[in-house]
This record gives structure tokens, sequence and C-alpha cells, in this order.
């Protein structure tokens, strides 16, 4: 197994993406922490990670705006078995607003989860992970082509692209890889939510629709020894979308 032995950090991994990764890196032998800002949410899923092949589950109240609360969940990981091997920088949220009517606040909200967490755990894990550590962060399509309405969220993943070009020059000499995972539509709560798709202004063919399980092995490829001469990458785990914008 890819990563027997070994410990993972998931953020948001309550729910949609990150529990399928969550699952995915789980059934490969890891040790999972379970980051997520609802911890009872995250709790009811600790059994099926086991029953998914992790020999241990860890939950961690985390809201990853807040770099004390990364810490502790980062900390507790080395607290309880000694070493954090992979982070995968999922935790993420979406607003629905004109440009001209976001305030301050609205910008911050935004970027503090969909930006600064990976800025959060990506310093912590650089003082934490030994050689041979891997980061994936979930940007999206949207850092690449975006809609109206979510300047706030493309623009923090556009910005997560960057950091994650940054943080693979800076971590190679660590030892530490750090590569980027595309999403297009996922079959998530936060695709069906979405008011431009209920309004009818943005239209999606059901072959542009992936699973969350679809990007969870995308992020197990790239956070594997197999991927070991891979840093610095995007990759687009879209159903071809962006190739035909």
């Amino acid at each position: 197994m890819r990563f027997a032995d070994r410990v993972a950090i998931v953020s948001g991994a309550g729910s949609g993406i990150g529990l399928a990764v969550a699952r995915r890196l789980a059934s490969e032998g890891a040790r999972i922490v379970m980051a997520d800002r609802s911890p009872d949410k995250a709790q009811a899923q600790i059994e099926g990670l086991k029953e998914a092949g992790a020999p241990d589950v860890l939950v961690a109240a985390c809201d990853v705006a807040d770099e004390v609360q990364v810490q502790g969940a980062c900390q507790a990981a080395m607290d309880r078995w000694g070493r954090l091997d992979v982070v995968v920088n999922n935790a993420g949220m979406m607003t629905f607003i004109p440009i001209a009517d976001l305030t301050s606040a609205d910008w911050n909200r935004v970027l503090g989860v969909d930006l600064m967490g990976a800025v959060h755990f990506t310093r912590e894990a650089f003082r934490r992970m030994k050689p041979g550590g891997a980061i994936v962060n979930i940007a999206s399509v949207h850092a690449v082509m975006t809609s109206p309405l979510v300047a706030p969220y493309a623009a923090a993943k556009a910005a997560l692209l960057s950091l994650t070009r940054s943080a693979a020059i800076e971590g190679k000499e660590k030892g530490i890889r750090v590569n980027a995972v595309l999403p297009g539509a996922v079959d998530t709560p936060m695709l069906w939510e979405n008011p431009n798709l209920k309004s009818g202004a943005e239209k999606l063919h059901p072959s542009d629709v992936g699973k969350p399980e679809d990007i969870a092995a995308a992020v197990a490829f790239l956070a594997a020894e197999e991927a070991a001469f891979v840093t610095g990458a995007a990759l687009n785990v879209d159903g071809g979308r962006l190739a035909r914008l």
C-alpha cells in the first residue's frame, strides 16, 4: 500500500472531496487527521475510514483561516504519531456576490479559507515534514477560467496556484513536493447549491460532472512516491472542460 505507515492531514475532510480524499488515502494505509471546522460531522466518518483501511483516525476541530487552529491540527498529528507526511489543502468556500457589492469582510472571509488556510498548513508542514513529504492543494478551474459573481473564490484559487509554485521551489531543498489539482464540476453540495446553475446562467452537461473519487485518485497519485519527480505542477481533473473553453 502506497501510504502504509504514513500520516496524512486532509482539511475539510468531513464531506465532499475532502472525505473522498481521506477515504482514498485510508484505503492505501494512511493514518488520517480529519481537520474540519465541524468536528461532529468528521467524527461520524471515523468508522467508515477505518473500515476503508486507515489504521487510525484523528479528528481535529480546525477553521483553516485560524493559524492557531492549523498549528494545533499539525501538532496533534505529531503528538499522536510522531510524523507528518502528507497535507491535502482541501477546505474551501464560495460566495456569489457581484464585485460592486463585495465588502472587505466578504473578500477576507473567502481569502482566509481558500488561500490563507493553505498558507498556514504549508508553513506548518515545512516546519515538521521530513524529506519525502508531499502537499497537494485543491485549487479549481476557476483559477484559470471563471464565471460571474465568484471573484474572491477565483482570485483565491489563482493565488493558490502561485503559492503551489513558490512552495515547490522552497520545498525542493527540504525534499517536500508541492502540487495542485484543479477540479472542474464535481458532484458535491457546493456544486448544486451554485445559484448560477440554479438560475440557468451556467449550463453543465452531465459528462462535465465528475465524482469526488476522481479528484481523490489524482490527489493520491500526487502524494505518492510514484510522483517523486512531480512538483510545482497543476493537474486539471475536469473531464476536459477547460480544453473546450
